[in-house]
């Protein structure tokens, strides 16, 4: 992988990461706050609704920071090893945790009228679409344990053709 597309990738993360920070300290603070003088109905779901898009959020960046140690890994050629699904696994694990997070904030938002039916149904689709990353991570680490068992393979094969040499 080119040095460019692994420093714009951190570039990214960093951005996503700092922008997850922020929005947990200072939009999280301001929406407890406005949400605590609003309606009761409103009132009611201010707790489900603030621990739940923390929690979210820290998905989030567990993924971001076991990327980074990927992108690590790669820089230094040793992605191709068994040291690396550690890391996929918890960002597998970060993003079905996530799916599992905004479906109970779709739960936890579709009794009474404080939110509209669309707004649950639109959550109900970003929690499917977080599901599917999920599993498209999954479908990837497949890929990566077959590519950590051919350059096994290769490494055995060099050795042999090393010896007869």
């Amino acid at each position: 992988m080119h040095h460019i597309t692994v420093m714009a990738l951190r570039i990214v993360l960093g951005l996503i990461f700092a922008g997850s920070v922020v929005i947990q300290v200072v939009m999280l603070s301001l929406l407890t706050l406005d949400v605590s003088t609003a309606d009761p109905d409103v009132a009611l779901i201010r707790t489900p609704l603030v621990v739940l898009t923390v929690l979210g959020i820290l998905a989030l960046q567990v993924a971001v920071v076991c990327v980074w140690g990927l992108l690590t890994m790669v820089r230094r050629g040793t992605v191709f090893s068994t040291d690396a699904f550690r890391l996929v696994d918890i960002v597998i694990g970060a993003f079905t945790a996530a799916s599992l997070l905004a479906f109970g904030l779709g739960v936890a938002l579709a009794p009474g009228e404080a939110v509209a039916p669309g707004v649950v149904l639109l959550i109900g689709g970003v929690a499917v679409m977080i599901g599917a990353v999920a599993l498209i991570v999954l479908v990837l680490r497949a890929l990566l344990v077959q590519a950590v068992r051919t350059d096994l393979e290769a490494r055995q094969l060099r050795t042999e053709l090393d010896e007869v040499i």
